[in-house]
């Protein structure tokens, strides 16, 4: 059955001038297109073709190339933008053709690794563009001697453990708890997880990368030189060109670690255990990490009740955990039944929600458990929230109910490395780091309004016991309510809203840097670092 739709006089005039644009338009897409694709070619090399790794939407396997690492559902929609092309490397020169081509074409270039970054901001875009798919350059070359790796961009966290793991069983690496996530954007904007304490972040144990650069050259360390070094451990690799590989310095681990995960209710007591672990999480021995999470659940009235989780990785054996925790930490009640002593590739299994007991080659999957339209924010907190602000903090989560605060505590190694030293601010001085989370699953914007809604609520309520001057966030946290970077005429001021915020004192070095190595603002994205107005 058709309809008709009737439109006004008005309007009827304009509709020539309107289909006028519109086919203009796709003209325009399809030449702009066609002689993109024309020049990845003419840059192809005959030992590595590039046309394999060409996929447009004509291609019937566009499409679940485009979503097959999209990690937050929101963008995954029938309205969401989608790219001219995808082009999945299979070699670095198919990259450096890549950034040669969208420069001569003025094409904007969002490069994804695991696609887990919370705003999308590497497969979505309001301007035409292409994806640059990292997910085939994922080599690990692990070098037990030297005790360093080789790793690319493309490869999972998942996997860098397995692979460490089938050549000792007493190495690991620090960096995320989720298995799926790429190594390209969580090395370059931090790296972060549960051996911070002993280790510090990824990027503190980054000692060399490769990088192709805004003249399609590929560098490494040495010839990037210091400052760039420095400003893609932390910084955003994004911003300054594309990341292809970085070696890392694995660490030791004991054969034996602990891991627990004890949860208390209000009537359990939970404010003042909770108000405890404050006072004590940052300052604990450092082979100790107590994440704490806050949420909502059913009482045994069948009312909500707030809920404490305390989720924990000792380098070490239970008793010597035990003996720790009984003399800083008794508040919690561990009991011998609580903890669990297993490998530390079994404790990132435990950490990411599979059974202790998992066949360790799960990490190889590059799926994740479970897909979720999401949002997150971050927060950081100077000092210990009191007893009064704690029952505040549960009013207002069991008012929200769907939004949990994770609290990721600092202390330890992070306390000790300058605040100079990688981009990444955020060390001395911090008690813990706060996560906001919200996942749904139910489709539509006014559900995605509803739920974001709900955090941007709890964020507010929480001002009065965060850090302040700048308000600090976590750059791998990506929240675009924090600011967007237009690339306008003033794209450094916008930059600097957001900029200061994830970065501090740093963002001025970081801006310096991009402008030196990339003063055509090529590699950008809506959060990226600006480069200085002309002038200054």
């Amino acid at each position: 059955m058709r309809t008709s739709v009737l439109l006004p006089a008005a309007m009827l005039s304009w509709l020539p001038v309107l289909l006028l644009i519109s086919i203009s338009w796709i003209s325009s897409v399809s030449a702009t297109s066609g002689s993109f694709i024309h020049c990845l070619l003419s840059h192809s090399q005959p030992s590595h073709p590039i046309s394999a790794a060409i996929y447009t939407p004509s291609n019937g396997s566009y499409s679940s190339v485009l979503q097959s690492y999209i990690r937050n559902l929101r963008f995954n929609t029938s309205t969401t933008r989608k790219p001219y092309l995808i082009l999945t490397a299979l070699h670095e020169s198919h990259i450096q053709a890549a950034v040669v081509c969208a420069h001569r074409h003025n094409l904007q270039m969002k490069i994804r690794s695991g696609g887990h970054d919370y705003e999308g901001v590497s497969y979505v875009a309001e301007v035409p563009f292409f994806i640059l798919d990292m997910f085939n350059l994922r080599s690990i070359h692990i070098d037990m001697e030297s005790e360093t790796a080789w790793v690319q961009a493309g490869a999972t966290l998942g996997e860098v453990y397995y692979r460490i793991y089938e050549k000792s069983k007493t190495h690991g690496f620090p960096a995320g708890v989720c298995p799926t996530v790429g190594v390209g954007g969580h090395f370059s904007g931090g790296g972060y997880g549960n051996m911070m304490r002993k280790y510090g972040l990824s990027v503190d144990n980054i000692i060399d990368a490769q990088i192709v650069d805004v003249k399609g050259k590929l560098l490494d360390r040495k010839s990037m030189g210091e400052d760039l070094f420095w400003a893609i451990r932390g910084g955003g690799g994004a911003s300054f060109g594309v990341v292809v590989s970085y070696k890392i310095k694995i660490v030791r681990v004991p054969k034996i670690v602990t891991v627990f995960r004890v949860a208390k209710t209000l009537d359990q007591n939970a404010t003042d255990i909770v108000y405890r672990w404050q006072h004590v999480a940052d300052k604990l021995d450092n082979n100790l990490f107590i994440r704490l999470i806050l949420d909502v659940v059913n009482g045994t009235d069948g009312q909500k009740t707030g809920r404490a989780t305390f989720i924990t990785l000792f380098l070490g054996d239970s008793d010597k955990l035990l003996s720790v925790m009984k003399k800083s930490f008794p508040e919690l009640g561990l009991k011998k039944s609580d903890c669990n002593e297993t490998s530390w590739v079994q404790s990132v299994l435990f950490w990411t929600n599979f059974p202790l007991g998992t066949a360790n080659d799960v990490l190889l999957s590059r799926t994740p458990q479970s897909l979720t339209y999401l949002k997150r924010k971050s927060d950081y907190v100077k000092k210990p929230i009191s007893k009064d602000g704690l029952e505040v903090i549960w009013k207002r989560l069991i008012e929200l109910q769907y939004v949990a605060l994770t609290f990721n505590p600092y202390g330890g190694r992070m306390a000790e490395i300058p605040a100079e030293e990688s981009p990444f601010p955020h060390r001395a001085g911090n008690l813990a780091k706060i996560q906001y989370a919200v996942n749904w699953n139910q489709t539509g914007q006014n559900w995605t309004d509803y739920y974001i809604n709900l955090t941007r609520k709890l964020y507010s309520y929480m001002t009065p016991y965060v850090s302040k001057n700048p308000r600090e966030a976590f750059f791998n946290y990506k929240d675009l309510d924090l600011g967007i970077n237009h690339n306008g005429k003033d794209s450094y001021s916008e930059g600097r809203v957001y900029g200061i915020k994830y970065f501090k004192g740093n963002f001025k070095r970081l801006v310096k840097i991009k402008t030196e190595v990339d003063p055509g603002n090529f590699f950008r994205n809506e959060q990226s670092i600006p480069i200085l107005p002309h002038g200054r």
